[in-house]
């Protein structure tokens, strides 16, 4: 993993340890990438996880004045989860008014039916992405933010609420990470935790859905379906209603959530 800091910025946001400070990963590209749009456009000191850098965040930090790090890493493997963790805990400050960590980063593949799962290494990348890195991650924060307002907002779906052809997989790592955050809900009572569906977003994740075969997901028409008749949701009204979520007072009140309910 390597860090990546914009020029015009500190190469962490522990310039004002009093400063609120956000986390978000998969933010190189879509929702992610959107959410962390906003917190740069908010000015608040920012660091990101993803396999890729974002000119774009570049550009709008840079733009903006905010403190940005992106720090380039495979969350998808059990050796990148856990140099992330260690880096991401070297950077959050000592003290802070408020700590924010966006677990968003998620894969929906592998696609295919339960007969048909037979990949031992891409069933197990999608849970160390999807659920393992998620942990690992949120372990660092909670130790390196343990006397901070901490809010964490694990990025969910309906998927791991009600089954779906097709998605055994993800399906089941959103289950987890479902059952994880009520668990990290009563661990730590004095952070705010919740796990959130965002509903049908138009990013890249749906282009592999539509792209998959219907053999495996039943259910590939409604999607095409969705998309065709414009009913995908922008990751940026999306990521503007899920900033408005975490800034709740009442956020963390409902561990299970979905952002239809507030849109």
């Amino acid at each position: 993993m390597t860090s990546n800091h914009d020029s015009s910025a500190p190469a962490s946001p522990q310039g004002n340890s009093t400063a609120p400070v956000a986390i978000v990963t998969g933010a190189s590209r879509g929702l992610g990438e959107a959410l962390a749009a906003e917190f740069i456009r908010a000015g608040t000191p920012l660091i990101t996880l993803a396999r890729g850098r974002s000119s774009t965040l570049d550009t709008l930090a840079k733009q903006h004045g905010t403190p940005l790090t992106q720090l380039q890493a495979d969350l998808s493997t059990p050796q990148g989860a856990q140099h992330a963790g260690e880096q991401l805990a070297q950077l959050i400050p000592p003290a802070l008014s408020r700590c924010i960590l966006i677990n968003n980063a998620g894969t929906v593949e592998p696609i295919s039916n339960s007969e048909r799962l037979g990949n031992a290494t891409a069933i197990s990348n999608a849970f160390t992405l999807n659920v393992t890195s998620l942990m690992v991650l949120t372990a660092a924060v909670l130790r390196a933010a343990a006397t901070t307002d901490c809010r964490i907002l694990n990025i969910s779906s309906g998927a791991g609420r009600n089954p779906m052809p097709g998605w055994g997989v993800y399906c089941a790592t959103k289950a987890a990470v479902d059952m994880y955050t009520r668990v990290l809900a009563q661990e730590h009572p004095n952070v705010r935790a919740a796990a959130l569906a965002p509903g049908v977003v138009d990013t890249q994740m749906q282009h592999v859905i539509r792209s998959s075969d219907a053999r495996d997901f039943p259910n590939l028409a409604r999607f095409r379906g969705l998309h065709e008749h414009g009913q995908l949701a922008s990751p940026t009204d999306t990521a503007r209603l899920i900033l408005q979520y975490i800034s709740r007072d009442d956020f963390g009140t409902t561990v299970l959530d979905d952002i239809r309910n507030y849109s």
